[in-house]
């Protein structure tokens, strides 16, 4: 059905008068006249009583008139999401990330949130082999990853750094220490995730090529909790350093750098090339600026 030639018909009905509707919407009689008629053509029903000289609306007229009101104010209230949308006034943000990486996006998502409050920003826990394939099939905007994706199609964008360390309660006997090697956490108990990931089989991999145990004991479902594991002195953990920013300033935990193990981690967003949305377009020029990135204590 023509929205224009409905608007037409819509102010007839309203002014009762096919003189005061051209008037109204700014076209000669015989144009409004010829607009309702191909409407009447379409529906196959008349929709003015021509017999009456005030403009009264048949049945069908009438049930028209009630429904094209609503469509009208449905196709405008349409016109004006997608202008909300490109105007950035909503939308949404979807990334895929490990629960690791949310601590590396939360200083870029705090600055995409100054500027653009309306966009909603979804961050949800995918498992890192699956990220890239997700992003690319579209069911994610964007993806955290710590290593390079085969898929191809996407961009890639360096958000942060981050570097695994031995983390450990104040009182805990390497907690002087500057630096520990491998064979210095063999016989201590080690809380762990229980979320296979690809840095988690990096570290269980270069264990076993020093030929070191790795004892872990304790597998927990967050990092949250397998940090106040270490604080309650059930273990230590292996941990990006950024996952404990907040710990390790206060003195909670003490993060010790491991030789051959702790070497820094370039986190990096990845998007498609083509095909974004207004939001993701904004979130990635947002993270394609050059931010210098606040330094964690060091223990």
């Amino acid at each position: 059905m023509d929205l224009g030639a409905l608007k037409i018909f819509l102010a007839v009905a309203q002014e009762r008068s096919f003189s005061r509707a051209a008037a109204k919407v700014h076209r000669t009689q015989p144009a409004v006249s010829q607009a309702v008629r191909r409407l009447e053509d379409e529906l196959g029903e008349q929709l003015f009583d021509r017999s009456s000289k005030t403009g009264t609306l048949t049945e069908a007229g009438r049930m028209l008139q009630n429904y094209g009101q609503r469509l009208v104010r449905l196709a405008e209230e349409t016109e004006s999401a997608v202008r909300d949308l490109r105007d950035l006034r909503r939308g949404r943000v979807l990334i895929g990330a490990n629960e690791a990486a949310v601590h590396t996006l939360l200083p870029l998502i705090s600055r995409f949130r100054q500027r653009y409050s309306d966009v909603t920003i979804d961050v949800r826990r995918v498992p890192a082999r699956q990220i890239a394939v997700e992003v690319q099939q579209g069911s994610l905007d964007f993806g955290a990853l710590t290593f390079h994706p085969s898929e191809e199609g996407l961009l890639e964008i360096p958000v942060g750094t981050d570097e695994l360390v031995l983390l450990v309660p104040p009182s805990h006997r390497l907690a002087d220490r500057r630096q520990v090697a491998m064979a210095d956490i063999a016989e201590e108990a080690v809380v762990a995730h229980n979320d296979p990931s690809p840095a988690r089989e990096r570290v269980i991999r270069l264990f076993e090529e020093h030929r070191v145990p790795l004892r872990m004991v304790i597998a927990l479902p967050s990092l949250d909790g397998i940090k106040r594991a270490v604080e309650l002195k059930l273990g230590v953990a292996l941990l990006p350093r950024r996952c404990a920013i907040t710990e390790i300033a206060s003195g909670q935990l003490v993060a010790i750098p491991v030789k051959d193990l702790s070497r820094k981690r370039q986190v990096t967003l990845v998007c498609r090339k083509a095909h974004r949305s207004h939001a993701a377009d904004a979130f990635l020029a947002v993270a394609q600026e050059k931010i210098k990135e606040p330094t964690a204590a060091s223990g």
